[in-house]
């Protein structure tokens, strides 16, 4: 099915009887059972208000699309959303649904918020094929179901994206990074937690024990205007003396660096499952040495671990309980999301049956 309008997507799924798995850009290499729901002819951006910092497009828009309109004007989304294509060796284009969908988020989210926090409003089909509508184009408080909020990271299970309304943020003028080298896991995650606890607005803290070089780094980012970030940067640089750090400006270098922190470049050409652990930053150290890990990338500040793993290992059985969850990104064998407690499994659960009371929408996908 390649639904043209709204209106055929909603009579599409009215009449279902069938499951139905949502394909947006494919490049996260998500398969399910049923037929097929492609949403890329659902393209375009309806509304771009520079000045109000506000864009409003179809679920199926190319995220490309949006970031060159976007740059055209000097603005960006600020959630810097990763492309998967290169870990799940995908093709297709991401779009904006999709990036919504999933909350897409890179490692500016330590700092201004992942995808859901800077959704305005948003379109969409539930699994009896009614339109609804929720939000608007300005952040405001809401009485009842935040359905703007719900929707960023269902996965398609509550309902089709149809259409996004999306607070967007000026680009910084500059850009620079302060490099650490040769910390160990706890000393870079509390490296990172110092220079984010600093008055020095810090917009990126990574940690890489496999670095370019082969050695362990750890990077923090600092954006904003020219002068601000030199001040910063010098900063920053000057919390951690007696450590071997040193500064980069340059802004392809910087820019580089840190696309390939967002994209997790080094386990692109990598053998192995990949899975993702969101955790509290002070238990980052203490998770990855209960993994065996081929290799691992610290984001977030030690909020996110990146574990790269011989192809079926099970990482939720080694890291046993924790504040947090693991998910398989890359790989088959285990869900790809952390089996809920009984009680959040049952809230879950009548969620998608108020949403989805055919139980065609992407089955299986999230319990």
């Amino acid at each position: 099915m390649r639904p043209e309008t709204e209106a055929d997507l909603a009579q599409a799924l009215a009449t279902a009887t069938r499951p139905v798995r949502i394909h947006g850009g494919g490049t996260r290499g998500v398969d399910g059972t049923g037929d097929r729901l492609e949403t890329g002819a659902l393209s375009g951006i309806t509304l771009y208000e520079p000045g109000s910092l506000t864009l409003v497009a179809k679920a199926g828009t190319p995220l490309a699309e949006i970031e060159a309109a976007l740059d055209k004007e000097g603005q960006r989304l600020p959630f810097e959303p990763m492309d998967h294509r290169g870990l799940m060796g995908t093709s297709g284009e991401p779009t904006i649904g999709g990036v919504v969908a999933a909350n897409v988020s890179g490692p500016r989210r330590v700092s201004v918020g992942a995808c859901r926090d800077f959704m305005l409003g948003v379109r969409f089909v539930d699994g009896a094929g009614t339109i609804i509508k929720n939000g608007g184009r300005v952040m405001k408080n809401v009485t009842g179901y935040d359905l703007v909020k719900l929707l960023s990271g269902s996965w398609g299970t509550l309902g089709v994206l149809t259409e996004v309304s999306l607070k967007v943020l000026p680009k910084p003028d500059c850009a620079a990074s302060v490099v650490i080298d040769g910390l160990d896991h706890a000393d870079a995650v509390a490296a990172m937690a110092k220079a984010l606890g600093s008055p020095f607005e810090v917009s990126g803290a990574a940690h890489l024990p496999v670095g370019p070089d082969g050695t362990p780094v750890t990077l923090l980012r600092l954006e904003g205007f020219s002068g601000s970030v030199a001040y910063r940067t010098k900063s920053v640089a000057a919390l951690f003396d007696g450590l071997p750090v040193r500064t980069e400006s340059d802004a392809g270098a910087v820019a580089e660096k840190w696309a390939w922190v967002r994209d997790v470049v080094p386990f692109h050409d990598a053998d192995g499952d990949v899975w993702k652990i969101s955790c509290t930053p002070s238990e980052a150290a203490e998770l990855a040495a209960r993994v065996t890990a081929e290799d691992l990338i610290f984001d977030w500040g030690g909020g996110l671990i990146w574990a790269r793993v011989i192809a079926g290992t099970d990482i939720r059985a080694q890291l046993g309980a924790f504040e947090g969850h693991a998910t398989l990104v890359r790989g088959t064998g285990q869900p790809k999301f952390q089996p809920e407690p009984p009680a959040l499994a049952a809230l879950s659960a009548g969620l998608r049956k108020k949403f989805d009371p055919k139980g065609i929408l992407n089955l299986g996908l999230m319990g």
